[in-house]
């Protein structure tokens, strides 16, 4: 990621929503992904102010707590989909242009506006996105294509605005990118060594964690 591209990359729109019941097609959810863009919010540790999630037993919590979704791949979903759609279409907090899951790798260090957040680890698309885009085998579409999106841990609190600067302060020394985590955890990969580390490194998320050192102990017992 040379400096051009990290000039390139800001925050395309900043959206938040807080739990309510939607319906998606004939079910009804309760939900916090029903996001819309607003022109800035404060975003503390736990999240935006003003956002927050109905399933927080999967959703939220300190190393989930911003959604980042790239803008590039919007124009891939609005062909594959046949329609529009709008910002946070993947119920992310941050629609940003130019951070790629290809570039940007668990533990860098990115300034968004007046706070600085880390990127601990991807998003894993579940029934809800499918749902709320009307598809049945969306979730299972963005795992395939690799446009997952990541999430970010808040190291510094501050105010984030639609148009800010999403700036890389610290790459992390491992530069394990987001795209290679997809690639172990949906089973593309099955680099032991890769595995292993990425069940110990701190700045990777709690969860992702121990679904790799499940994986690391299934993989020695075969062995």
């Amino acid at each position: 990621m040379d400096s051009t591209e990290r000039n390139q990359m800001k925050v395309v729109s900043l959206n938040v929503a807080l739990p309510s019941t939607q319906l998606y097609g004939e079910e009804e959810v309760f939900t916090g992904g029903a996001k819309r863009p607003v022109g800035s919010a404060m975003l503390r540790h736990p999240g935006f102010e003003g956002d927050g999630q109905g399933d927080t037993a999967n959703h939220g919590g300190p190393d989930k707590a911003v959604c980042v979704y790239p803008f590039d791949h919007y124009a891939y979903w609005e062909k594959t989909l046949g329609r529009g759609i709008g910002p946070g279409a993947f119920s992310e907090n941050l629609t940003v242009s130019g951070a790629l899951e290809t570039e940007v790798c668990v533990g860098d260090v990115f300034r968004v506006g007046g706070a600085v957040a880390q990127a601990s680890m991807p998003r894993t698309p579940c029934g809800l996105l499918a749902a709320k885009n009307g598809e049945r085998l969306f979730a299972k579409w963005v795992a395939d294509s690799g446009y997952t999106g990541f999430y970010m841990r808040v190291l510094s609190e501050g105010m984030v605005a639609e148009g800010d600067g999403f700036d890389l302060v610290e790459r992390h020394p491992d530069g394990i990118s987001i795209s290679t985590v997809n690639d172990a955890f949906f089973g593309h990969s099955m680099d032991p060594d890769l595995i292993e580390r990425l069940s110990t490194l701190p700045e990777f998320g709690a969860d992702g964690r121990a679904i790799f050192a499940e994986r690391l102990t299934r993989l020695r017992s075969a062995s």
